[in-house]
């Protein structure tokens, strides 16, 4: 499989958005769930948001609830999070995995998660 590969990344002020992108080709029919997780300097890396088989459920960290949205294209090739009214809190190395065929947990664990992007930075200063 192709590896996965994130864009979208930079510095916005806070109340900004971004929205990121994930060229996930294959990966979605062969994944349980993808999706986005964080990590922030002297923190573990965490999963942000989360997309199941077929789109019917997701999962959102409490900090971003409402703020930010997991989606897929229909042809299931790009997995994208678009992050609305960003924080300073929200500022770390963001990346996209895909997770094992046969499952994945709810919550999500990063043990679920058998491939990684090389992450992108995000940046949201005062």
């Amino acid at each position: 499989q192709e590896p996965l590969v994130e864009s979208g990344g930079g510095s916005v002020q806070a109340g900004g958005s971004l929205r990121l992108s994930c060229a996930a080709s294959g990966y979605a029919f062969t994944s349980y769930c993808m999706g986005w997780f964080r990590q922030i300097p002297g923190m573990e890396r965490e999963a942000v948001a989360v997309i199941y088989t077929g789109g019917d459920m997701t999962y959102y960290t409490d900090s971003v609830e409402g703020r930010f949205t997991i989606s897929q294209d229909q042809a299931k090739i790009t997995l994208y999070l678009q992050m609305n009214s960003l924080k300073s809190e929200d500022s770390g190395i963001y990346y996209c995995a895909a997770s094992h065929p046969t499952w994945c947990d709810y919550p999500p664990r990063q043990e679920d998660f058998s491939h990684w992007g090389q992450g992108t930075q995000v940046t949201v200063s005062q």
